[in-house]
């Protein structure tokens, strides 16, 4: 069902037949495996989800969790890799890290770094002493602990030390504080939770790679989200975005911040009355296909870099001279029905619409669809171009329109 478009790889160095270990086999990762199998990586991919729709690209697959850090290691040391990566999903960045240090393998950043930059506590914390623009916040360690006044009509609640939607809550009255605080605290490894003041404003994302120190922007992103109960969820990546340029000055101080020197991130931010202000900072790919958006925008190949950097290979700053290609892109996800999924049609119509580089669906018949709350409840992506973001846009909807997901009731027995 998945599509991958037929575009020449440009500009990678890496030697086919280097073992890669890749933390995760989801959707997340989907791009970065490709882009393995066609460089003649031998790939190891590890996910705890034996249907995992990244396996199919693996040359060998593991049942193990991304978190199992344990696990991982012994993994790693059993089939000799020569590096380890960890794209699209926050935790295992660290872990990944950690790893190759007491391995001696090559990463583009090391364990201490990494620790921070997986650690949204920490993160606050570093962007606070470089004066970095951000949400005013507070750590709390009960429900009801008393709030600093700042006037805040909303606010947003997390665990600072899990990825996704775990114990992530948008919260609208004072009065349902306590909960949230409550429920992030039960998700959090450390037994405290952030909460934070909403900014009220849209949300772009900057995706970037950095070599030697020198910060290159790539894409400045709309992040079009879903209404709640799904917050923080997005639902498309528009390119160009909106917010001009100034998003990618904030991106690179905050970077700065945290230490990273090498190797790509992935810095979300809401443009409030004030400028933009950062929300979080991954040290690694977006996991929702920004890669292969950055690729069809701007003609670099992130995935090859990322992979390149993972590798420990030299990586020239030539690689990262941005060429426009079209005036806009969009990744727009497909959003299922909730039933247990039966068929799944209109994927070859949508490819014919003109614009559309790649369709990806995640999932396989017999997949139960829950409510539309977490990323993970995404059915797949549509990567559209156009000579505009707003063609682009026009294009993404009209493929979207033709996938169809036939879903029926899950069976009790």
């Amino acid at each position: 069902m998945p599509k991958l478009s037929s575009r020449p790889v440009e500009g990678s160095g890496t030697p086919p037949g280097k073992r890669l270990l890749v933390l995760g086999a989801g959707p997340a990762q989907l791009g970065l495996l490709a882009a393995a199998r066609e460089r003649g990586l031998y790939v190891i991919a590890l996910d705890r989800d034996p249907a995992a729709p990244g396996f199919r690209y693996a040359d060998r697959r593991a049942i193990i969790s991304t978190e199992d850090e344990q696990g991982i290691e012994r993994l790693a040391g059993a089939e000799g890799v020569e590096g380890i990566i960890a794209p699209g999903i926050d935790w295992p960045v660290g872990i990944a890290a950690r790893i190759a240090e007491r391995l001696g393998l090559p990463h583009p950043i090391d364990g201490a770094i990494a620790s921070a930059a997986v650690s949204k506590q920490r993160q606050r914390e570093r962007l606070a002493e470089a004066g970095v623009p951000q949400p005013t916040w507070q750590i709390v360690k009960s429900p009801d602990e008393a709030l600093q006044q700042t006037g805040a009509k909303s606010w947003v609640v997390k665990a600072p030390d899990r990825q996704g939607q775990k114990g992530l809550s948008l919260v609208r009255s004072k009065d349902d504080l306590p909960t949230a605080i409550a429920r992030a605290i039960e998700e959090s490894r450390s037994g405290v939770a952030i909460v934070e003041e909403l900014v009220d404003g849209p949300e772009v994302t900057v995706n970037a790679f950095s070599v030697r120190g020198e910060f290159h922007p790539l894409t400045v992103t709309d992040r079009l989200t879903a209404e709640p109960p799904a917050f923080g969820v997005a639902r498309a990546h528009v390119w160009p975005s909106e917010a001009g340029g100034q998003p990618a000055d904030v991106a690179r101080a905050a970077i700065d911040a945290l230490g990273i020197q090498d190797g790509p991130t992935y810095t979300q931010l809401r443009i409030g009355a004030d400028g933009p202000q950062v929300i979080e900072v991954a040290a690694r790919l977006g996991g929702g296909h920004d890669a292969e958006l950055v690729h069809a925008a701007l003609g670099v190949d992130l995935n090859g870099l990322a992979l390149q950097a993972a590798l420990g290979e030299s990586i020239w700053s030539a690689a990262l001279h941005v060429v426009p290609q079209v005036g806009g892109a969009v990744v727009r996800f497909l959003v299922p029905p909730t039933g247990v999924l039966q068929e799944i049609e209109g994927v070859e119509e949508a490819l014919g619409v003109e614009g559309v580089q790649e369709v990806r669906v995640y999932r396989e018949p017999g997949y139960v669809f829950g409510p539309f709350l977490r990323a993970a409840d995404r059915a797949g992506a549509v990567l559209v171009v156009g000579e505009s973001r707003e063609e682009a846009l026009q294009r993404a909807d009209e493929a979207v329109r033709l996938i169809r997901f036939e879903v029926g009731a899950e069976s009790l027995v």
